[in-house]
C-alpha cells in the first residue's frame, strides 16, 4: 500500500524536475511528471543499486530510451544520493554542469548510457541483458549466483516508433532475455500532437509477437500497480517482459497535462506554482524538499547497500570456493588483458607470405586473438561467412546457450551497434560487431554514440570498395570511409595487407576509449614488403627514396601495392615516397615531428590514392597535389574491370605523377 511518504517522494520527482527546466528555461517536463511513480517504484522498491558504490558489478542497470526527459533520473539520482547536489539541478542544461540536456555516460555519476537519439536506449539496454546472460552462463555455480541482476529500460511513443527499437526487441524475443524489462510511457502524445497522426499501431500485439510477456498498468500513479507489474515481469524466467504504463504527460500541471505542449517546453512560472499548488506540495520555493522526503530516500538507499554487502559475502565465498573462477573473473574484468596477451603473441603476429584479402586475414588474427582473450564476443548482422568474424569452437550465443561468444545478430545492423554498446556498457566482455562496409550507414548512428561514450567497441567492415564488383553501386561503399573519418574520437583503420591487419585489430583491442572500424578488402591483396608495426602510428614511409622525395604517393588497402608498383616504373629519375596511410585518425595523433618526417612540406607534389571519395584527403594532398579517388558511384563488373574502368592503375598513377 503506498503511504503519504511514498507520495510526497513521487511529487519531489516532479518538483524538482519542474524547477529545474524552469530555471534552465529549456527542457522537457512532460515524461518526468508523467513517469515520476515508475521511477520512484522502481529506484526504491525492486531495483538493487547502491549509491555508495555506483560501479557495483552486480546492480541492476537502469536506461533512459528517452533521454530528453532527463531530469527524471537527474532527480533520482539526487535523491538517492549519488552525489548530484541541488546546484547541480540548479545549473541544468548550462555549461560543464553534471546535468546536461540529455544523459551523458562517463560525465555524470549513475548515468549507464547517453541517451538522446529515441530507441538507442533500447538496444542499449538489450546488450546489457545479453551481458548479463552471458556472464552469469560462465560464471555462475550452483549456489553462487553471482551474476544475477536486471536491465530495466524506460521509453515512450517515440522509442516505440523508432526501428531500432523492434529491431532490438525482437532479437530480445528471439534470445529469451528474461531479465530485460521494458517500461512503455504510453501516454498518447508525440511533439506534433495525439499519436493517432502517425502511431496507431497495437504495441502490445507487437511485443508478443517478439516473445515477450506484455503486462499493462492502467494508472501510472498507482505505484502498487507498477510494483506488482514488477515483480510479475520477474517471476517470467523464460521471455522478456514488456510493462506498459498508461500515463498522461506533463501529469499535475492543470494546464498542460495530457497536452503535447507538455513535452519539450518549460511550464511557464505560473503553471509551476499551479503544479505546486495542485499536488499538495508544501512549498512554493524552487528545489525546496522536505527532510522527511530525503529520510525516506536515505533509507531506501541503505536497502541498495546492503543487498550490495551480501553480494560481497557471497562473492568472497565463491573466490575461496573457487579460485579458478576468481582468476578467470579478474582476467575478464582486467581493461589492461589484450595489451598483455598480444604484444609479443608470436601467433598473433603471425607472417603472411601469399596474396590474401584483408577480411579473410583478420578472420585469422580474430580467432588467434580469441585464443587468449577469453571474454572476447561478438558477430555479424547474418554475414559472419563473408566478414569472417566467425571464432571457432567458441560457441553460439543463443537461448538455449548463453556462453557462446558468437553472436547472431540477424539483419539487424543499427540495433546490432547499440547492442554491441550495451555489452561494452556493462563491462567485462570485449564486443565486436561486422557487416559489409557499404551498410555502414546503418551503424552510423550508434557509432557515434559509441565514441560519444568513449567505448571502445569494434567495427569490423569488410567489401571495402568498388572491388566488390559484380554486386554493382548498391553494394559499393564510396562515401563511408570519409563519414567515419569525420567522427572525433573514432578511429577508421583500412589496411593494406596482413601486418597492417594485425596493427588495425591490436589497436582496437588494446584502445580504451576510443571505439575502432577495420575496413577489409574482399580481393586478395599482396603482403607488402615494406609494411610494419609502424602502422601502429597511423600513417608512415612503407617504400622510401634517397634524399627529399619531389613526389609523395599517398594510399591506403588495395590501393597501396598499386602506389609501391608505380614508383617502381618511375624508376630513379624521379624521387618517389610511397606513404601507406592505413588510419587518418591515428597519424594525426602524432607528434608534429613525426608528421613532418613522413609528409615534409618541403614536398608539394603529392597523389592521393583510394577507391573511395577524395574527401578528407585535402589536408595531405595541397593544392599543387593531385586525387585518383571516386568521383562517382560505381557500376557492376568485375573488380580488375572496375579498377581500371576508374583509373586505379600503375599506369594512370605514373601519368598522374607525369602530369605534376
Amino acid at each position: 500500500m503506498s503511504t503519504k511518504i511514498d507520495n510526497m517522494s513521487v511529487n519531489a520527482i516532479r518538483v524538482l524536475a519542474a524547477d529545474a527546466v524552469q530555471k534552465a528555461n529549456s527542457g522537457h517536463p512532460g515524461l518526468p511528471l508523467g513517469c515520476a511513480a515508475i521511477g520512484y517504484e522502481l529506484w526504491g522498491k525492486h531495483m538493487n543499486h547502491n549509491p555508495k558504490n555506483p560501479n557495483w558489478p552486480n546492480r541492476d542497470r537502469f536506461v533512459l530510451s528517452g533521454g530528453h526527459g532527463s531530469t527524471l533520473l537527474y532527480s533520482l539520482l539526487h535523491l538517492f544520493g549519488y552525489g548530484l547536489t541541488k546546484t547541480d539541478l540548479m545549473n541544468f542544461r548550462q555549461l560543464d554542469s553534471l546535468t546536461p540536456g540529455h544523459p551523458e555516460y562517463r560525465h555524470t555519476v549513475g548515468v549507464e548510457a547517453t541517451t538522446g537519439p529515441l530507441g538507442a536506449g533500447m538496444g542499449m539496454a538489450v546488450g546489457m541483458a545479453a551481458a548479463e546472460a552471458h556472464l552469469a552462463s560462465v560464471f555462475n555455480k550452483k549456489g553462487f549466483p553471482v551474476v544475477d541482476h536486471y536491465t530495466y529500460v524506460l521509453g515512450g511513443d517515440g522509442c516505440m516508433m523508432e526501428g531500432i527499437s523492434s529491431e532490438a526487441m525482437s532479437l530480445a524475443g528471439t534470445l529469451g532475455l528474461s531479465k530485460l524489462i521494458v517500461f512503455y510511457d504510453s501516454n498518447n502524445i508525440s511533439i506534433e500532437g495525439g499519436t493517432d497522426i502517425a502511431f496507431t499501431e497495437n504495441v502490445k500485439k507487437r511485443f508478443e509477437a517478439f516473445g515477450f510477456q506484455t503486462l499493462t498498468v492502467k494508472d501510472g500513479n498507482d505505484v502498487d500497480e507498477i510494483g506488482k507489474a514488477i515483480e510479475e515481469a520477474k517471476a517470467d524466467k523464460t521471455r522478456p517482459s514488456l510493462i506498459i504504463v498508461k500515463t498522461k504527460i506533463g501529469f499535475g500541471c492543470p494546464a498542460k497535462q495530457g497536452k503535447a505542449s507538455a513535452h519539450g517546453e518549460p511550464l511557464g512560472a505560473d503553471n509551476v506554482k499551479a503544479l505546486k499548488e495542485n499536488l499538495g506540495w508544501p512549498s512554493q520555493k524552487p528545489f525546496d524538499v522536505p527532510k522527511e522526503v530525503y529520510d525516506n530516500y536515505k533509507k531506501l538507499a541503505a536497502k541498495g547497500a546492503e543487498k550490495e554487502k551480501k553480494w560481497n559475502k557471497l562473492f568472497a565465498d565463491y573466490c575461496k570456493k573457487y579460485p579458478e573462477m576468481k582468476q578467470l573473473w579478474d582476467t575478464y574484468f582486467d581493461e589492461d588483458l589484450a595489451e598483455k596477451v598480444l604484444k609479443g603473441n608470436k601467433n598473433f603476429w603471425k607472417k603472411f607470405d601469399a596474396p590474401e584479402a584483408t577480411r579473410s586475414v583478420s578472420g585469422k588474427v580474430l580467432n588467434q586473438a580469441k585464443a587468449v582473450l577469453p571474454n572476447l564476443i561478438g558477430g555479424a548482422a547474418d554475414l559472419a561467412p563473408s566478414t569472417k568474424t566467425y571464432m571457432n569452437g567458441a560457441g553460439d550465443f543463443s537461448k538455449n546457450d548463453y556462453s557462446g561468444d558468437n553472436m547472431h545478430f540477424g539483419v539487424r545492423e543499427l540495433a546490432m551497434a547499440a547492442i554491441g554498446n550495451g555489452m561494452m556498457l556493462h563491462g567485462g566482455v570485449r564486443c565486436f560487431v561486422s557487416t559489409f562496409f557499404v551498410f555502414s550507414d546503418y551503424t552510423k548512428p550508434m557509432a557515434r554514440l559509441s565514441a560519444l561514450m568513449k567505448l571502445p567497441l569494434t567495427f569490423v567492415f569488410t567489401h571495402d570498395s568498388i572491388g566488390v564488383g559484380e554486386d554493382g553501386p548498391t553494394h559499393e561503399p564510396i562515401e563511408q570511409l570519409a563519414m567515419f573519418r569525420a567522427m572525433p574520437n573514432f578511429s577508421v583503420f583500412r589496411p593494406c595487407d596482413a601486418t597492417e591487419t594485425e596493427c588495425a585489430w591490436y589497436y582496437a583491442l588494446t584502445s580504451k576509449e576510443t571505439p575502432t572500424a577495420l575496413v577489409l578488402s574482399r580481393q586478395n591483396l599482396p603482403q607488402m614488403a615494406g609494411s610494419s608495426k609502424k602502422a601502429l602510428k597511423g600513417g608512415y614511409i612503407i617504400d622510401d627514396c634517397e634524399g627529399t622525395p619531389d613526389v609523395i604517393l599517398m594510399a591506403s588497402g588495395s590501393e597501396v601495392s598499386l602506389a609501391v608498383e608505380a614508383k617502381k616504373k618511375l624508376g630513379r629519375n624521379k624521387k618517389v615516397r610511397v606513404v601507406s596511410m592505413p588510419c587518418m585518425d591515428v597519424f594525426e595523433l602524432q607528434s608534429a615531428a613525426y608528421k613532418e618526417s613522413v609528409l615534409p612540406k618541403a614536398c608539394r607534389k603529392r597523389v592521393a590514392i583510394e577507391a573511395l571519395t577524395d574527401f578528407g584527403w585535402g589536408k595531405y594532398v595541397g593544392l599543387d597535389g593531385a586525387y585518383i579517388t571516386m568521383h562517382g558511384f560505381g557500376a557492376s563488373a568485375p573488380a580488375n574491370t572496375l579498377f581500371e574502368k576508374f583509373g586505379f592503375t600503375v599506369d594512370n598513377i605514373v601519368k598522374t605523377v607525369k602530369k605534376l
